[in-house]
């Protein structure tokens, strides 16, 4: 694998680490500026808004420069965004500060997904993919886990000093070690936008929003299940989000490895067994052991599916994948969001703890009946073509490609 994809998977580190470590930090942050609880909440929801406009306007933005120099610029942004929320005076400008960091977060994705593809040989394309987003996967095994306890220790805006240092790391590997590709010439604005007139394109991102939906709607609840459906204390928390962490670890690398071979049947099984476990998870939630082994696998399952959703959305959107990755990383936080939102209307409506597993499962099934409509679709529309090639007398074939 390149150097340069241990550059793209720091900044991913970083990023990964910056976007989660505020859920442990959240009282820690509420408590320092005297608001509440649920208004530090804003934190995580201004972020996850930032990310999915920010992922589409800030790709547009750097349609004209280099995908290098637009990497450089973007952790720029991201180390300014966290060294504002170590400084910040106020609530507000702590907010301004996430909202900062948070633009950085989906373009950097998105347009290092096709930085990555492009160092490698077409058969490893989704395995570089993952290689980077093997970042934000440890740093919820190692990133969140520490800078949570970094936080609760000696201040949380120490957390974010640290996680800006981690900005400058990423930013000088990518300027050292990631190559100056030249910008693909002819793409312009209108030939990204037109990306989004595939109806696969559409579709792949779909599946992007309801499948990862699936697990943020049970992991969002985490805390009030484990701890009183599942009987577990409260420090176990972070145990078990590290747990969940691994999980992703193991199934984002198994899902880009996989993805190289046979996408689609990749995308069934993860999507299938997905809901699947979310299911039993209204079931496993009252066992200790049964509960954290069912965290690891949703953890897994759910990562699986990231590769092989990042790598059909590159190649679906034929010569114009720029903007079209950088929006399907928006998707990933549209599901986050929009799931989070379901699964406490569920537990409002006094239905419990484990009610948002139901819709866990509800969310990643629709995604994997997407999933076969998107093959159906591609299977009729390349049918017709072949046998029409195949009626045309080859000198007249030649003639047509000329």
């Amino acid at each position: 694998m390149p150097l340069a994809l241990l550059a793209l998977a720091i900044g991913a580190f970083g990023i990964g680490t910056t976007e989660f470590v505020i859920m442990g930090l959240l009282p820690e942050v509420a408590g320092d500026f005297g608001v509440s609880i649920p208004t530090a909440g804003f934190l995580v929801t201004g972020y996850a808004l930032g990310v999915m406009f920010g992922a589409p306007l800030m790709t547009v933005l750097g349609t004209k420069i280099s995908r290098k120099r637009m990497l450089m610029l973007l952790m720029g942004l991201f180390i300014a965004g966290n060294l504002l929320s170590a400084l910040a005076p106020t609530f507000a400008v702590m907010l301004i500060g996430r909202v900062i960091a948070s633009l950085a977060h989906g373009a950097f994705f998105g347009i290092g997904s096709v930085v990555a593809a492009d160092l490698v040989a077409p058969d490893k394309k989704a395995g570089a993919i993952a290689m980077m987003f093997t970042g934000l996967t440890v740093a919820n095994v190692v990133g969140v886990p520490l800078g949570t306890l970094v936080g609760q220790s000696v201040g949380w805006r120490v957390t974010f000093w640290i996680v800006a240092v981690l900005g400058v790391i990423g930013l000088l590997g990518i300027a050292k070690l990631v190559p100056d590709m030249p910008k693909a010439e002819g793409v312009s604005l209108r030939h990204e936008l037109a990306a989004f007139k595939n109806a696969q394109v559409l579709l792949a991102m779909a599946m992007t929003v309801l499948g990862f939906g699936g697990v943020f709607a049970a992991i969002t609840y985490i805390a009030p299940m484990m701890t009183q459906v599942a009987g577990f204390a409260d420090g176990s928390v972070t145990w078990l989000l590290v747990l969940f962490g691994l999980g992703m670890v193991g199934g984002n690398l198994v899902g880009g490895k996989y993805a190289d071979r046979a996408l689609m049947p990749m995308l069934y099984v993860s999507l299938g067994a997905l809901a699947v476990v979310l299911a039993l998870f209204t079931l496993t939630a009252h066992h200790k052991a049964l509960a954290a082994v069912t965290i690891a696998l949703i953890g897994a399952l759910g990562f699986a599916t990231v590769p092989p959703l990042q790598k059909r959305v590159l190649d679906q959107a034929h010569g114009a994948p720029t903007l079209a990755s950088a929006v399907n990383i928006g998707a990933f936080n549209l599901g986050n969001a929009l799931s989070a939102w379901l699964g406490g209307l569920v537990i409002s409506a006094g239905l419990g703890y484990t009610a948002p597993n139901w819709v866990g499962a509800a969310l990643a099934a629709a995604a994997l009946l997407l999933a076969f409509l998107s093959a159906a679709l591609e299977r009729r529309d390349s049918a017709p073509s072949t046998v029409v090639a195949e009626a045309v007398p080859t000198d007249q074939r030649a003639a047509l490609h000329h």
